[in-house]
């Protein structure tokens, strides 16, 4: 099953982009997975090694070219779009290391989350946390901020304790746990400190996860939400404009969690190992564009329910696909959302290929207004001047950018307006 996954993507991006090592992509519009970004590069790169890295990014010095890397192509931002070379890492995938007993393992950055939880099942090994997506890259993932649920769980970043990349100044960096400051700015770095050839992650002891999913009314949630965020593990909720029900969806350690919800009524109820059942899609068949922001924890439940009385009074004929709310635990990274508190993240979609540019305008504000920070990968109009307000960290942050990459080799006209 894996290899016929890697073999259509592997066939996708040769359909896209004329796929070969460094050849040009005679003028073929690279698409995200939503279609609402469009790009042309001028060359698509597949280094298979990290010394093929580090030959592309030498080459691109001696020539002042511009490189991006590109995981699954999930990101809705131009976080990855030029004109000049887009580096793919699809073909360094796996895991190459692992430690039982320390319960840490190296993985390549191409290595998908559903190839990353499958190759750590037979180390004994599993994830503290993923997100709903299996088809993310585990590079993309970490410098995107990307995160499952759990109020005392972080997003997928923290995870990385060490590993290796490429800076802009041709070099290969290798960083650990004693690299504080460093490791602080690895995770959500936005690919602007350099192409990642190896992740250490830290993990957990291979462990089983019991799911369950119940339907019920919006209100007879509310009476209980601190409850369910305390009391599981992992736990969050779909509301439904049309309806005005909701599922909620907790996960907890066998005979463990608490679900205290009158009237609510089980719909799904199963266990399995915890790299198995985190992760809610493994294929997904219909496609959205998304926005989403971190705001602080105890601003959650008034946030959501400002957006679902605009959403009511406004936008309910027209949007009909679910809003979700997740917990995320707080965290030191310079650029993640959840920076310094302990968050609650409120996702909003629209179909792919309709109109959404007006539907998040309007609901943006309110999250803005509860102290949100952008999920970096999702829609948002923010800009620098914003951004920095936001982010305690910011400077340092960008200190340090410019010490990697000093001529700018990993930036594009977007990345360009926030240093």
């Amino acid at each position: 099953m894996l290899g016929e996954i890697r073999r259509n993507s592997l066939k996708l991006l040769v359909k896209r982009c004329c796929l070969n090592f460094n050849r040009r992509t005679m003028g073929l519009a690279w698409e995200n997975w939503s279609g609402s970004l469009r790009f042309r590069p001028y060359h698509l790169s597949l280094p298979a090694s990290e010394s093929e890295v580090l030959w592309l990014v030498q080459k691109a010095l001696r020539h002042r070219r511009r490189l991006r890397p590109v995981g699954a192509s999930h990101t809705s931002m131009p976080l990855y779009s030029t004109d000049d070379t887009l580096v793919s890492l699809e073909k360094m995938s796996g895991v190459i290391h692992h430690d039982e007993k320390a319960s840490t393992a190296r993985c390549l950055p191409g290595t998908t989350m559903l190839t990353l939880g499958k190759e750590l099942l037979d180390r004994k090994l599993s994830p503290i946390n993923l997100g709903d997506v299996a088809l993310q890259q585990i590079a993309g993932a970490i410098g995107t901020g990307t995160h499952g649920t759990g109020m005392k769980i972080g997003n997928l970043s923290t995870m990385l304790v060490g590993g290796r990349l490429v800076t802009g100044k041709g070099e290969v960096l290798s960083f650990s746990e004693n690299d504080s400051e460093l490791l602080k700015a690895m995770r959500v770095s936005l690919g602007m400190l350099g192409i990642f050839t190896e992740l250490k992650l830290k993990l957990l002891p291979l462990y089983r996860l019991r799911r369950r999913e119940w339907f019920t009314t919006f209100f007879s949630l509310t009476n209980h939400l601190d409850d369910l965020c305390l009391h599981n593990r992992n736990f969050d909720f779909y509301w439904y404009p049309r309806s005005d029900e909701v599922k909620i969806r907790t996960l907890n350690f066998p005979d463990e969690g608490k679900m205290n919800v009158p009237g609510a009524k089980l719909d799904e109820d199963w266990e399995d190992w915890a790299q198995n059942i985190l992760h809610k899609h493994t294929k997904l068949k219909n496609r959205f564009d998304e926005m989403e922001y971190d705001v602080p924890f105890a601003e959650g439940p008034s946030c959501f329910l400002k957006i679902r009385e605009r959403i009511l009074s406004r936008w309910r004929r027209s949007v009909c696909w679910r809003l979700l709310y997740r917990t995320i635990e707080a965290d030191d990274s310079y650029l993640s959302p959840a920076t310094g508190r302990r968050s609650v993240s409120i996702s909003l979609h629209q179909n792919a290929g309709l109109p959404y540019e007006e539907y998040f305008r309007d609901i943006e504000p309110i999250l803005l207004s509860h102290g949100g920070r952008p999920h970096w990968a999702k829609k948002h109009t923010l800009k620098k001047e914003d951004l920095k307000k936001l982010y305690p960290a910011w400077d340092k942050f960008f200190d340090l950018r410019r010490k990697l990459d000093p001529e700018g080799l990993f930036l594009n006209p977007y990345l360009e307006e926030l240093r």
